[in-house]
């Protein structure tokens, strides 16, 4: 594995470690747009969620970890991330919720667990919420469940990096490449507002979940992150020390001993089969 890229300086310049070939990849049509999905590797299933303004690329060093540790890897592009397209709509968390179920029903699977990462968290709880018996367990990394949890937005050098990163990707992989400050400006008008679920409704949640926290996260607030932890039952709580919002970019080794521990803990309870989705 590389050094550590604790300022993003590599991949602002390179992005993350290259995807390898995947096994199947496409589009799904779904509500009005058009859902990008790759999939590596066999084995019990687990769908990677990217973060806002980023795409499934993002996850370069998560993939071959997963796909050498027995699962098959599902990818897929937030709707208006990446290469998915959208349409005029404001952009929701539950609509993107929406989008994976339907990348699942074309592939068949009937239950996954969701490694989630910043908004793409967000999505994977709010599948444990609503649809729990399509969900092995989440893995929530780095998001906040009501608009109380985030920090003040400070600028930095290493939020710089990783916003040019996108930029740069954006214009690269989306079916609009000069649209990039207009979607800059729709997802952060999505974050305003949400998500934004309350206490009980946390209490609901039956799914496997483990709550996972930077120790230097730019966005979210440490005691958002134990409030969660405290409000789901079951809930884990693990702290990632010595790095930031982009830990699975900075210290790739670290992130995926605790994903992966936390995967086998799930899938080895039986809930991670694959079969025929339920109708």
């Amino acid at each position: 594995m590389k050094p550590y890229d604790d300022d993003l300086v590599h991949f602002e310049a390179h992005g993350a470690a290259p995807l390898p070939a995947s096994s199947d990849q496409g589009h799904v049509e779904h509500d009005g747009a058009r859902i990008w999905y790759a999939t590596y590797g066999t084995g019990s299933p687990v769908i990677l969620l990217h973060g806002g303004l980023g795409h499934s690329g993002n996850w370069g060093y998560q993939v071959p970890a997963l796909v050498s540790s027995g699962h098959r890897v599902v990818l897929v592009d937030s709707r208006g991330h990446g290469r998915s397209t959208r349409d005029s709509r404001p952009f929701e968390y539950e609509l993107m919720a929406s989008d994976v179920l339907a990348v699942m029903d074309a592939l068949q699977l009937a239950r996954a667990a969701i490694v989630g990462w910043s908004d793409g968290a967000c999505v994977g709880m709010i599948l444990g919420m609503k649809s729990p018996e399509r969900v092995a367990g989440v893995f929530f990394f780095g998001c906040n469940m009501d608009p109380s949890g985030t920090k003040e937005f400070t600028p930095s050098p290493v939020i710089d990096r990783c916003f040019s990163r996108h930029a740069k990707d954006y214009a690269q992989l989306s079916a609009t490449p000069d649209n990039f400050n207009a979607f800059v400006g729709a997802v952060s008008e999505m974050m305003k507002t949400e998500p934004n679920y309350c206490a009980r409704e946390l209490a609901e949640i039956r799914v496997p979940v483990a709550i996972v926290q930077s120790e230097h996260d730019e966005f979210i607030k440490p005691e958002h992150a134990d409030y969660l932890a405290q409000s789901i039952p079951g809930a884990e709580f693990i702290l990632l020390p010595g790095v930031s919002h982009f830990a699975p970019l900075q210290r790739p080794d670290q992130f995926n001993s605790v994903m992966l521990a936390f995967l086998d803990e799930v899938l080895a309870q039986g809930n991670g089969e694959q079969g025929p989705a339920s109708s």
